[in-house]
């Protein structure tokens, strides 16, 4: 038995970081900042202030983190930047953060959503969940 046994790894043996999944419609509808005037512009902030986490983590979980942030409707442009994959779900916002979380079952999951209806879809996958004040600080 080797010592990483058990470890989700990459190819380079190196650990696989946690998946960060952020639901962006969710975050950026919990603050009323008139994110409604510009919804492509308010998931670009959001995008913008996740950067950060990719590196450093969040309190419990240190860095790096693999961010993806899920999109929808008018915020579907919005591009990736490095640290931050910008996922421009094709229907539902809540089906595609299902779907990465069951594809990533090998590694850490979190979740950011106050979405409750997704909250329990996620949990039942074996991820975690944080509100969006997580990520809106």
């Amino acid at each position: 038995m080797s010592e990483n046994e058990g470890t989700p790894e990459t190819g380079g043996g190196s650990p696989v970081p946690p998946l960060l999944v952020v639901d962006g419609a969710n975050v950026v509808g919990s603050v009323p900042d008139g994110w409604w005037r510009d919804r492509r512009g308010a998931a670009e902030r959001l995008r913008d202030r996740l950067v950060a986490y990719a590196e450093s983590g969040l309190p419990g979980r240190p860095g790096p983190l693999d961010v993806v942030l899920v999109v929808e409707g008018a915020a579907r442009g919005v591009p990736s930047v490095p640290g931050v994959r910008v996922d421009p779900a094709p229907g539902s916002g809540d089906d595609r953060i299902v779907e990465l979380v069951a594809e990533a079952a090998h590694r850490p999951r979190l979740v950011i959503t106050a979405d409750r209806e997704l909250r329990h879809r996620v949990t039942r996958l074996g991820a975690e969940v944080a509100g969006p004040r997580t990520v809106r600080s």
